[in-house]
């Protein structure tokens, strides 16, 4: 099985706030993930990996 996680895990791996990677999301910054049946923020181990490259890219820069 696929390893699926919500926003705020991401967000929590990435040191980052979940409004942070909404925002991202809404500004095209990184790609919209997959939403659940409630609607909910659905990230896999590839969203995961894209937006940790997209962060260090930025911030480590």
């Amino acid at each position: 099985m696929k390893a699926r996680f919500t926003i705020t895990e991401v967000a929590e791996r990435l040191g980052v706030s979940s409004k942070t990677l909404a925002r991202w999301e809404k500004v095209g910054k990184i790609r919209k993930p997959k939403r659940d049946w409630r609607g909910w923020r659905v990230y896999d181990e590839t969203d995961v990996h894209q937006i940790k490259e997209f962060h260090e890219a930025v911030f480590d820069a």
